[in-house]
């Protein structure tokens, strides 16, 4: 199948996310260790069902802690699986639900793995009857809490197919006490055939039937590669068609007919809305907690947007929780299924701390991946959730007016829909999107109308879904039917051009266009998301005819698109705050005081000197300029002497050289923590001194990050940032936390930190203000691999848009592939000072690939001048010392020998070991 077919089929396989909840979150009283879980396989008998008859067998386990007994009976959870997985796949979400104290019900759904029957795609009659038969059997266990007779306490949660599993059994099934479903829909038929006009009879915002109207697009990627999961003909009737697999036959004809015209007959809307939680979210009371990702191309933030409103509607109790993550994602992370946990605690037991009643929460993430290439990021809490009831003096969301501008744009459909653009594939939209995405292919030449805003002069949080008023017309004398299909969607552009399509996703529209060639005006609702906006960057509304990932009919058309009335893009943005830290003991408070004090009276001392001593910078100068740069010790010890080098703006520049060569001590001069003996040093053209106003412009740490350990990163960020005298508005925190990656762990004790994470919040800290010129000593001390690769990705992106970076490592290695210009240092003076590639092309040194290494060494060991040959492999390295390459190459193939390939040297380390040594002590 392939590496991408599997991965493909694996998202489908697997939507069942792993960790519904988190041991280690608070844990509650009743918690229990894993050698006190005991696990009860079983067959279970349920009624077939109308039409079926019999009975079905279903595979299920129950999960039962030494803490629930007869004398002291717990509540219990239902944990539903995802789509083509089985109960196995939620062991591991059972046995830390059930580690809290909890009884926990798995079941294989019908139609998966061991148990019989067929799928029925959450089909009241088939799933959620067979999960109220289960709920039967927990009320008739001793060791589960009841809250009458044959009604026990008890939850459900689940991901996906699960996850509307949930919400379905709340709906049916009153006893249902607490839900927590995960990344699912709101109405099944809108989810597979979206439509994201929004017209002045049916706003977005509507309740009752959600954020959904009209005939919609068919999203044929994802049906298709849910409907080929569970394609097992062996396993089915042989009186039924094979290639409908282990589904009933009404679900099968439903994706036949879909697949081959593109559109739900009313049969298949019939259906597929009768498996649809908006069906019964009128009635659904138990406390629901909705977990939805912002990186899902199958089920967007609109649907848990739709669920949100309709069951709030009924003074039912809503919390939301956006994650980074989603069925192109990833699953939710520690802090969102702890979250889940407490959810259970609080209106299943009412023991949960406050904080698990938050109204609504959405994840930033921050672009940098860290260990198992989990994306990082901060967590926002907000007093409400958009558009339901909240305290009217502090209205919970909020839009923010984006002009974006472009002239009518003429877009084709070509024949067959093809070629057509990709943005995404199911369930790999969030891992594509690390390896540069497929939205980079762009749509199509002459298929996308693109408008385009000024730089945002600040940065934006979008939380939420955009939008735009457009108008569609005709264009005379060219094809056009009844309808006009477009795909919209929203990019950043940095300030170097490069675009990010936000969500990784784009929302598709029908639009019926008049025949006597006046536009349609329409407002398209583009993909929910919530994504940082950085200062300086555009934003890019794209209107595209085709997308792989959706049927957008076969005809021919062209169509003239253009922005309607000069409203422009409205973003929404919900005001809120970052997750709370611990509280702070008294003794803590003693030492912020003290802190504070002596920070106060260096910004004071650093204020006057200031005064007396304006200074003025030179935009166009340099970021740094140091000209014969010394420092001689008492005692006569001299740590540098004759430094000159210049950074420019962009650059990434490695100071390197080995221990004691001076690297930290002209740091700590660039810094102004010590005055040089001799030289001169400039920043922006002005000369840097101790406290001299240039520093602003200036961030760095030398020496390794040093911290109030009782405080948590954020506290600390805070404090350093007060200690500035600097308004807090131009801290830019959010922003520099995003470049840094820390994700929720800002918001703990930095005494639990790690190296590694120590590291990266000094980074965060030398990052606030943004700073033009940022200086760091070994930042990848104490990182393991993973971790310095994202600190490498960390550094580039920072020197993106004009800012320059300045870093002393002894990682040749990462300097490398890091750095763009390196500046080596030697007994405290600059032995080299180039780019990359003219340090490693230095002194001659030249590399050759061939088929006779032994043989080209001993040709090359006859020329004159070359020395130090070294063979690896089927590559050999000299030094050639005047010898011109090609002079090398014609040696080579005279006296027989194949030359593959031919150029310098290769490594840094080799150059590195060519100016200093093998131990440092310099070549003679």
């Amino acid at each position: 199948m392939g590496v991408l077919g599997s991965l493909l089929l694996t998202a489908v396989l697997v939507v069942g996310l792993p960790g519904v909840a988190s041991a280690a979150a608070a844990a509650p009283e009743q918690a229990v260790s894993a050698d006190e879980i005991a696990v009860e396989p079983s067959t279970v008998d349920v009624p077939g069902g109308p039409g079926v008859g019999g009975t079905v067998a279903l595979d299920t386990s129950l999960y039962v802690p030494s803490s629930a007994t007869a004398a002291t009976p717990a509540p219990a959870v239902l944990v539903a699986h995802g789509f083509g997985a089985t109960k196995d796949s939620v062991d591991s979400d059972a046995r830390e639900i059930a580690a809290r104290g909890y009884v926990v019900q798995t079941w294989t759904a019908r139609g998966f793995g061991a148990s019989g029957g067929q799928v029925a795609l959450d089909s009241p009659d088939f799933e959620v009857a067979d999960a109220s038969r289960l709920i039967d059997r927990l009320a008739a266990r001793a060791d589960v809490q009841k809250d009458g007779p044959n009604d026990p306490r008890v939850g459900v949660t689940g991901a996906s197919y699960g996850g509307a599993l949930s919400l379905l059994l709340s709906g049916y099934d009153r006893r249902i006490d607490a839900t927590a479903p995960i990344i699912t829909w709101n109405n099944l038929d809108q989810a597979l055939f979206p439509n994201n006009a929004a017209t002045a009879a049916l706003p977005s915002d509507t309740p009752a039937r959600g954020a959904f109207a009209g005939d919609g697009v068919f999203k044929r990627g994802w049906a298709g590669v849910f409907f080929g999961s569970v394609g097992d003909p062996r396993r089915s009737d042989p009186a039924r068609p094979l290639t409908c697999g282990r589904f009933t036959l009404a679900v099968c004809n439903a994706y036949t007919e879909s697949a081959t015209t593109g559109r739900p007959s009313p049969a298949t809307t019939a259906l597929l809305e009768r498996s649809s939680p908006s069906t019964v979210t009128d009635r659904i009371t138990a406390p629901t907690l909705l977990v939805q990702g912002e990186q899902d191309t199958l089920f967007g933030l609109d649907h848990a947007d739709a669920n949100a409103r309709q069951i709030a509607a009924n003074g039912t109790p809503v919390s939301v929780i956006w994650f980074s993550g989603g069925h192109d994602g990833g699953a939710p992370d520690t802090s969102v299924r702890g979250r889940i946990g407490d959810w259970f605690d609080q209106h299943l037991r009412g023991t949960a701390p406050a904080a698990a009643d938050v109204p609504f929460a959405y994840q930033v993430q921050s672009g940098v991946r860290t260990r198992g290439d989990t994306p990082t990021g901060r967590t926002v809490l907000a007093d409400a959730y958009p558009g339901l009831p909240g305290p009217e003096a502090s209205p919970p969301v909020g839009t923010q007016p984006v002009a974006v501008t472009g002239p009518p744009q003429v877009v084709v459909h070509p024949a067959g829909g093809n070629p057509a653009s990709i943005t995404s594939l199911p369930g790999a939209g969030s891992a594509l999107s690390s390896l540069g995405g497929l939205s980079g292919l762009g749509a199509q030449p002459g298929q996308s109308a693109r408008f385009v805003s000024e730089a945002l002069p600040e940065a934006t949080q979008i939380a939420g879904a955009p939008r735009v008023d457009v108008e569609v017309s005709r264009i005379p004398g060219q094809p056009g039917g009844a309808e006009a299909v477009l795909f919209g969607s929203v990019s950043t552009r940095g300030a170097d051009g490069r675009t990010t399509l936000l969500g990784n996703a784009v929302a598709p529209v029908r639009v019926a266009v008049p025949a006597d060639g006046s536009p349609a005006r329409v407002t398209v609702t583009l993909p929910g998301v919530a994504a940082p906006v950085t200062a300086g960057s555009s934003l890019v509304v794209s209107l595209s005819t085709t997308d792989q990932g959706f049927d957008s009919g076969t005809d021919p058309s062209a169509w003239r698109v253009g922005l309607a009335g000069g409203t422009g893009l409205t973003v929404p943005v919900v005001p809120g705050r970052a997750e709370a830290a611990d509280t702070v003991p008294i003794w803590a408070l003693v030492g912020i005081a003290i802190a504070l004090a002596a920070a106060a009276l260096i910004w004071l001392v650093a204020r006057l000197r200031r005064r007396r001593e304006p200074e003025a910078t030179t935009d166009d100068a340099p970021p740094l300029q140091v000209s014969g740069l010394a420092k001689t010790y008492k005692g006569g010890f001299k740590a540098v002497r004759d430094v000159s080098f210049t950074v420019e703006r962009g650059m990434v520049l490695g100071l390197l050289g080995p221990n004691g060569a001076g690297k930290t001590t002209v740091l700590r001069m660039l810094m102004g923590l010590i005055s040089p003996t001799a030289g001169e040093m400039r920043a922006f053209g002005t000369p840097v001194r101790p406290g001299g106003a240039v520093l602003s412009r200036i961030g760095a740490f030398v020496e390794g990050p040093g911290f109030l350990p009782h405080l948590s990163g954020a506290e600390n960020l805070r404090l350093y940032w007060a200690a500035t005298g600097r308004p807090p508005e131009q801290a830019r925190m959010s922003e520099a936390l995003e470049i840094a990656g820390l994700g929720d762990s800002v918001q703990r004790r930095v005494g639990t930190y790690s190296q590694g994470m120590r590291q990266r919040l000094a980074i965060a800290q030398a990052m606030l203000g943004l700073p033009e010129l940022l200086m760091l000593d070994e930042p990848t001390n104490g990182l393991d691999p993973p971790q310095i690769h994202a600190m490498r990705e960390l550094l580039r992106r920072y020197a993106e848009g004009g800012r320059t970076v300045l870093v002393s490592s002894h990682l040749l290695a990462e300097v490398e592939q890091t750095c763009t210009h390196v500046v080596v240092m030697h007994r405290g003076a600059v032995v080299a000072d180039g780019t990359v590639d003219e340090i490693i092309a230095g002194e001659g040194g030249a590399s050759f690939g061939v088929d006779a290494p032994d043989e080209a060494a001993r040709v090359l060991d006859g020329l004159d001048g070359v020395r130090e040959i070294t063979v690896r492999g089927s590559v050999v390295q000299a030094d050639l010392d005047g010898l011109t390459r090609a002079d090398a190459v014609a040696a080579l193939v005279g006296a027989g020998v194949a030359v593959e390939t031919a150029g310098p040297r290769g490594r840094l380390e080799d150059a590195f070991l060519q100016l200093v040594g093998e131990n440092g002590e310099g070549n003679s």
